[in-house]
C-alpha cells in the first residue's frame, strides 16, 4: 500500500491543480472537485488495477471508473494527468478552444483515460452496470467503480439502475456517492431531500459501506473492504460524506462554490494553503 501521507500529498497538488485550471479561464466547478480529491487520489494511486499507457478503451483485464457527475472534471482530469495518462502541461489547456479537457469528459477528441462521456447527470450509474455486465459476460473478474454527486441522485433513472444492479447480482460493481449534501442552489434537503440514502439503497438490495471521503486513511480502508467483498452476489455502494470545497477555507461547505471560479486574489489565497508538492503544470 502506498504511505497515506504519500497519497495526501498527491492529493494537495490536484487541488491545487483544480484551482489553477478553473481561475485560468474563469469557468469551471471547483466545490465538488476540491471535496473529491482525496477520493479521486487514492483510486487512481492505489486503488484501481489500470494500465494509463497504452490507453484501451475495452479495459480488458483493466478496472473501470466512470465519472458520471462529469461537471467535476477539474479532479478527474488532474488525476489522470498525475498518474500518466497524458502529459501534466496538457491541464494549461483546460476548457480552452480545441482543447481534449472540456468542461465536461468527452470522448470524441479521443482523451486517454476517458471511455464516456458523462456531465448529463444520472446516466453514469447505468453505464457502469453495463461496463460490469460485460466484464462478466467476458469473464473478466476486473471491477467498475463509479461516482455521483448526491443532487444528482434526484435524477430518476438511477433509481432504476439502483433497483436492477442488485436484482442482477451485479457484484463486481462499486459506486461511490459524494454524500455532501450541497448542489448547484443550495443543499439537497432544501431543495429535495433525499431522506435516508443508506436505509434506501439497503432495501433495494445494496450492501452500503461509509466513509469519510476527506480522511485518506478511511477511504483506502473503504475502498479495499469494498474490493474484498467484490463477486459475492450483490452490488455495493460506498456513502461518502465529503466537504464541498476542501483545503479551501473560504469555499468549504458552500454551495456557491459548486461551478464559481476564484478571482486572483482569491487564487493567492486558495494556493497558499495547499502544498505544491509534485510542481504546478
Amino acid at each position: 500500500m502506498a504511505e497515506i501521507a504519500k497519497l495526501s500529498s498527491i492529493a494537495s497538488q490536484v487541488r491545487r491543480d483544480i484551482v489553477r485550471m478553473v481561475h485560468a479561464v474563469q469557468s469551471g466547478h471547483p466545490g465538488g472537485s476540491l471535496g473529491c480529491a482525496d477520493f479521486m487520489t487514492a483510486l487512481y494511486f492505489e486503488i484501481l488495477k489500470h494500465n494509463p499507457s497504452p490507453f484501451s478503451m475495452d479495459a480488458i483485464g483493466e478496472d473501470i471508473f466512470i465519472l458520471s457527475n462529469g461537471h467535476i472534471s477539474p479532479v478527474f482530469y488532474s488525476v489522470l494527468a498525475r498518474s500518466g495518462y497524458f502529459p501534466v502541461a496538457e491541464l494549461a489547456t483546460f476548457r480552452k478552444l480545441n482543447t481534449r479537457l472540456q468542461g465536461h469528459p468527452t470522448t470524441h477528441e479521443g482523451l486517454p483515460g476517458v471511455r464516456i462521456a458523462t456531465g448529463s447527470l444520472g446516466q453514469g450509474m447505468s453505464v457502469a452496470i453495463g461496463a460490469a455486465l460485460a466484464k462478466k459476460m467476458n469473464n473478466d473478474p476486473s471491477l467498475v467503480f463509479s461516482l455521483h454527486g448526491d443532487g444528482e441522485l434526484q435524477e430518476g433513472q438511477n433509481w432504476e439502475a439502483m433497483m436492477f444492479a442488485p436484482y442482477n447480482k451485479v457484484d463486481n460493481l462499486i459506486i461511490t456517492i459524494d454524500h455532501n449534501e450541497q448542489q448547484i442552489d443550495g443543499r439537497t434537503h432544501d431543495v429535495l431531500s433525499l431522506g435516508d440514502l443508506g436505509a434506501k439503497l439497503e432495501a433495494f438490495g445494496w450492501k452500503v459501506l461509509h466513509m469519510d471521503g476527506n480522511d485518506m486513511a478511511n477511504v483506502v480502508e473503504t475502498l479495499n473492504e469494498a474490493k474484498k467483498n467484490a463477486h459475492k452476489h450483490t452490488s455495493q455502494a460506498i456513502l461518502m460524506k465529503t466537504i464541498m470545497g476542501k483545503g479551501v477555507d473560504f469555499m468549504e461547505d458552500d454551495h456557491r462554490w459548486h461551478g464559481v471560479a476564484p478571482n486572483d486574489d482569491q487564487l493567492k489565497s486558495a494556493l497558499a494553503q495547499l502544498e505544491e508538492t509534485l510542481g504546478d503544470y
